[in-house]
């Protein structure tokens, strides 16, 4: 796909600017007028709009309950997960499945369903930390693909309620499954392809299979950009540094890499409550980088430089997280967490301030560098899964096959009801959450 000619006011994206002014003019009513709050909300068409007909739980029947999902109506702080009625047959879906939109058409019966589509009666979602970006309308393709209003979230897991036209013939309605949805995931209906979903595995529950799918989705695929699956890597060189190795990317790419045989594994966390756990997944070297030696620690452990270093924190680590590579290494990275704030449900304007300070000292990666030194810098973000249907059925497969073995497990859940998520992102802005959050919707 080629990219539209993008036009840009006083040098930035106009869609930053915006999301500037909405998070600050959130920050201003927290802060200053709180009772204002209300006003800064924003409904669409596809809402129920008789109050009365509203349902208090998910326990009716299929047909009888109307869809419920958290919905944002513009870029803000927490005031904006709204937890909502939909009108009676609409559900959420993904943006591969109609652009622009984060709702379905009126479904009534079979022939309504888009093709090779099932409609999921999701019982449980998790959150990431992308979804406040989402929420804040820093996250691009959220921007891009859906627009506002948007219902946020990738992992789902449930029962199928309908099969669609065109859809395997092996799924049925009843049948548990997980899987992932290009945004809609916080919704207690979800219309999803059927190829980015799987059976739940036996050995887990439902809110464990929740928890997986993006993470375990962006932790092999950085593995196989990294040249290190689905075949080995034939160098010899098949050590590995992982930032945030007790995340929930990190823990898998722990996990992932031991299955693949990478040594030796050096897992980076924050903090030393985490530095057990990154061993207990399989690290053979926890580096804790409060003590303040990360780098000299890197270098012991891999004196030779490492032929894959993960990277998902950002601007505090990419120049270093280069430097530390051998030749023929690459650097894989798919998040900047310390490019963005912690901790704050609100963004003022110092927290902007800050954003564009770390954005400038970005380190740029010379293609003259990288030829000399035989290195290579890759990124991605799991947006492109819309259109590559054999690679997501390839990485997805491996996962279940995995899972099913027992070489890879799920990190530990914490569950939440539905109406508590605004909780749930302050735990994830917090940095201080213990496990994977997963929202249940009944």
């Amino acid at each position: 796909m080629v990219s539209e000619k993008r036009w840009y006011t006083f040098g930035q994206d106009p869609a930053i600017l915006v999301a500037l002014f909405a998070n600050v003019l959130s920050w201003v009513v927290h802060t200053f007028f709180p009772s204002m709050l209300p006003w800064l909300i924003q409904t669409c068409d596809k809402e129920e709009k008789d109050i009365t007909a509203r349902v208090t739980g998910l326990t009716e029947s299929a047909e009888v309950c109307p869809t419920q999902c958290i919905s944002i109506g513009r870029p803000g702080g927490l005031e904006q997960l709204r937890l909502v009625q939909l009108k009676q047959g609409i559900a959420t879906l993904g943006y591969n499945v109609s652009m622009g939109t984060a709702y379905s058409d009126p479904i009534s019966d079979e022939s309504d369903i888009p093709s090779n589509c099932v409609v999921l009666r999701n019982e449980a979602f998790s959150v990431n930390y992308a979804d406040c970006t989402i929420r804040w309308g820093l996250y691009e393709s959220a921007r891009l693909f859906v627009g506002w209003p948007i219902v946020p979230g990738f992992d789902i897991a449930g029962t199928i309620e309908r099969v669609g036209p065109g859809a395997d013939s092996t799924w049925k309605a009843g049948d548990r499954v997980f899987g992932c949805s290009l945004f809609g995931a916080y919704s207690s209906r979800v219309v999803v392809p059927d190829i980015q979903i799987r059976k739940i595995p036996l050995h887990l529950t439902t809110a464990q299979a929740a928890a997986l799918p993006a993470v375990s989705l962006t932790a092999l695929y950085a593995l196989d950009l990294a040249g290190q699956w689905p075949q080995a890597s034939k160098y010899t060189n098949r050590s590995i540094l992982i930032h945030s190795a007790a995340g929930g990317v990190g823990s898998m790419l722990v996990q992932m890499s031991r299955v693949l045989r990478m040594h030796p594994i050096v897992g980076v966390v924050g903090s030393p409550a985490k530095v057990d756990a990154a061993g207990a997944l399989g690290c053979d070297i926890v580096i804790d980088k409060s003590t303040g030696t990360l780098w000299e620690q890197a270098a012991k452990a891999a004196p030779g430089g490492y032929a894959v270093v993960m990277d998902s924190t950002g601007v505090s680590t990419l120049r270093e997280s280069y430097a530390h590579l051998a030749p023929t290494g690459r650097l894989i990275v798919f998040g900047y967490g310390s490019n963005l704030p912690m901790g704050k449900a609100a963004l003022s304007p110092i927290e902007w301030l800050k954003m564009a300070r770390k954005a400038s000292q970005m380190p740029h990666f010379d293609p003259m560098d990288l030829s000399v030194s035989n290195k290579s810098v890759l990124g991605f973000n799991l947006s492109f899964f819309a259109d590559e249907k054999a690679k997501v059925t390839e990485l997805f497969d491996q996962i279940v096959t995995w899972l099913d073995e027992g070489k890879i497990r799920c990190p530990n859940v914490v569950e939440m009801p539905m109406d508590k998520i605004a909780h749930a992102h302050e735990l994830i802005q917090s940095g201080t959450s213990v496990g994977k959050i997963v929202m249940t919707t009944q």
